[in-house]
């Protein structure tokens, strides 16, 4: 540790630190525009200046080290003032240079009211200027469908290019030019590839790139805030949903260290139109071929007059990719009271809930990331199931310290990694040691092996798994301190439902088993909308959106999405989480634990709860762990072994992400046009401004 005098305080400090955050250690606020606590540092905005005492200078206190600082003459501790008139008419001074050739357009900017510059200029401006030359104009640029340009607001903090390159890892920004000729740009002024270019408008210190789909939406005192978490995938990133009325306007990251730290991805942010298109309002009921309106009561008695009739056995639920845990486990008791138990979320994939959670969830944790030293990529593309998690991947990797190998699809993850193979065959090798990357996971400290959800989706899903359970056992992946096993899931419902074990048991059906011709007569889809049921079941449909169930349904019963309902979640590390309501359903559509509710009345088979808060405390007496919020129940490492030593037969077809289009995952995200303009980016079929 080394003493400071800041301000005439006294603190003492380690020594790598740099004089802005041994500033604000000591309670000094240090104004800054460049200096970003998640990116390199570039000190080139001057703002942070502050007086070393026996300084001829102020100094930039992001750039300037602790360790930098000379003791006195006596061998007292350096004093640093960040209040005195030298560095009051230093900040006054560059905020002076800043505002040149800053436009001061202020009321028809959409980042006024959570602008830095403005907040700076406030505290550091003057009233007058004293530059009279006319003010400098840059071309705005085309960076593709969701950030928007203003370039004559730049004042090339480059915060904008460092995290391009350093989190995103697609280094497509820079600076041309020199001197007052510098502009940031794209070079080729196409469309940036990131899967978290949408941070880029967060980032931004000024107005020079906005939100292209938010442009003059709204202004933020406007605005209802509520916190909630994310389930466009399996990490449950901390955000805030903004709403004005009933609509949602905007959804915004929040600082959640153990998961997005303060990032999330561009389907996370930009679904918000996908929340109000294409949604449904009323009950439905198939008549002679086509969907009518039809009253709850309709649509409750065609339903009941079908299951009236039909075997237990041949009744089925799947639950869709966004299924809180209220509601899956409302449907799961509901199949029980009529005597089935053919339960399963729609992914297929062969986790079994019976084998314990330390077979299903990411064990090591996400913040475990940053600890480990060796990496096993095993029929996943993280960059697409979970862009957030990848950009952790990524930051740890630029450290030098920890080494990938994949096994799987060839894609680009943004960072460099050993390739291995792309199935089952060369999983196998590296567990026999004919591999080098074998050596690398043998000698690691914390080495974790990561399995996607495409893997155990197969139809030797089970013994993939085991296989690279073993894998991990053999290699030292497993130890007291540290548990290697990490599964990837890639939708927000998988680990909850697994908790409350809706899932396949022995003696029932699975996905492919209910979707089979003539296995099911009655099946329960609670947004399921990526499987294909066979001719001739009856298919009642508890959903958001007119997509693809909704079109197979006999009837429809609508329900509410993420950002209307409370619901609890759980991510793919096993930590509870809950979603806040925000907005309310539409029309005559409601909180689908509670449709499942009315419907049990009228099948006859009534649910002991009638309301939300009955219903979680029946599932805190039945699973107690998910009483703990934002709590991780670890997982036993010996169900890994018993995993393990499972067995079976593996095929030697290649593994495939589960994902193939990152942006067109779930109903919400096929209903918005933004995300489907981004899908046409990705696949190149649009690639500059100009086409």
């Amino acid at each position: 540790m080394t003493k400071l005098i800041i301000d005439g305080k006294e603190i003492d400090v380690p020594a790598e630190y740099t004089l802005l955050q041994a500033c604000e250690a000591a309670g000094a606020e240090i104004p800054r525009f460049c200096y970003h606590e998640r990116l390199s540092i570039a000190g080139n905005c001057r703002m942070c200046l502050v007086e070393v005492k026996g300084g001829p200078k102020p100094v930039a206190s992001c750039a300037w080290g602790v360790r930098d600082c000379r003791p006195g003459p006596k061998g007292e501790p350096p004093e640093i003032s960040t209040k005195s008139p030298m560095v009051k008419k230093a900040r006054e001074g560059v905020m002076e240079f800043l505002l040149i050739n800053h436009p001061l357009d202020c009321p028809i900017c959409d980042q006024g009211g959570e602008c830095d510059l403005q907040d700076q200029a406030m505290g550091y401006g003057v009233d007058t200027s004293r530059f009279a030359e006319n003010k400098r104009a840059v071309e705005d640029k085309y960076l593709g469908v969701l950030v928007k340009t203003s370039m004559n607001r730049c004042i090339q903090c480059t915060r904008c290019v460092r995290f391009a390159t350093e989190v995103c890892g697609v280094p497509e920004m820079g600076l041309t030019g020199r001197g007052e000729d510098v502009e940031i740009t794209t070079y080729l002024e196409s469309a940036l590839t990131s899967e978290l270019q949408g941070n880029l408008v967060d980032i931004c210190p000024v107005g020079a790139l906005t939100s292209k789909p938010y442009a003059f939406a709204a202004r933020p005192w406007e605005l209802g805030k509520t916190q909630s978490i994310d389930v466009m995938d399996a990490l449950g990133s901390a955000i805030r949903v903004d709403t004005r009325g009933r609509e949602v306007m905007r959804i915004l990251p929040r600082v959640n260290e153990a998961v997005n730290e303060e990032w999330i991805s561009d389907k996370t942010r930009h679904i918000v139109d996908g929340l109000r298109t294409q949604r449904l309002d009323r009950p439905y009921i198939r008549d002679n071929g086509k969907l009518r309106a039809a009253t709850w009561a309709e649509a409750f008695g065609a339903i009941a007059a079908k299951v009236a009739g039909t075997s237990p056995k041949k009744i089925g639920a799947i639950a869709g990719d966004l299924a809180a845990v209220e509601e899956m486990f409302a449907l799961k008791q509901l199949l029980a009271g009529m005597g089935s138990a053919n339960v399963a979320t729609q992914d297929g994939s062969a986790f079994d809930p019976a084998a314990g959670r330390a077979s299903y969830i990411f064990n090591p944790t996400i913040a475990g990331i940053d600890e480990a030293d060796a990496l096993l990529i095993v029929g996943s593309n993280p960059r697409k199931e979970a862009a957030v998690l990848n950009a952790r991947i990524r930051k740890r990797w630029r450290t030098g310290k920890m080494k990938i190998g994949v096994i799987g699809e060839k894609a680009d993850l943004t960072y460099l990694y050993d390739y291995l193979g792309a199935g089952t065959e060369s999983l196998g090798e590296l567990a026999s040691g004919k591999n080098a990357f074998a050596d690398v996971l043998k000698n690691a400290k914390k080495p974790i092996v990561l399995v996607g959800s495409g893997a155990a989706a197969r139809a030797d899903g089970a013994a993939v798994l085991a296989m690279a359970a073993k894998l991990a056992s053999d290699f030292g992946a497993i130890k007291d301190d540290w548990n290697g096993f990490a599964v990837l899931q890639a939708t927000a419902s998988k680990v909850g439902a697994l908790d409350i074990g809706f899932a396949p048991s022995a003696g029932n059906l699975s996905v492919a088993g209910m979707t089979a011709p003539g296995s099911l007569d009655v099946l329960f889809s609670l947004g399921a909308d990526d499987v294909k049921v066979a001719d001739g079941t009856f298919v009642v449909y508890i959903g958001t959106h007119g997509d693809r169930g909704a079109h197979r349904a006999d009837v429809i019963l609508p329900g509410a999405a993420y950002t209307e309902k409370s619901g609890l979640y759980v991510n793919t590390e096993g930590r509870v989480q809950m979603a806040a309501r925000a907005a309310f359903p539409p029309g005559e559509a409601r909180e689908d634990w509670a449709v499942i509710r009315a419907l049990s009345d009228v099948l006859g088979h009534k649910l002991p709860y009638d309301s939300l808060g009955a219903l979680r405390q029946a599932i805190f007496k039945a699973v107690p762990h998910l009483i703990r919020l934002d709590q991780i129940e670890a997982g036993d490492a010996s169900a890994i072994k018993t995993l393990a030593g499972n067995g079976g037969n593996v095929e030697k077809t290649a593994f495939k992400s589960s994902v193939e289009d990152f942006y067109l995952t779930n109903p919400i995200a096929r209903a918005s046009a933004i995300m489907a303009e981004c899908s046409r980016l990705a696949s190149g079929q649009i690639l500059t401004a100009a086409e």
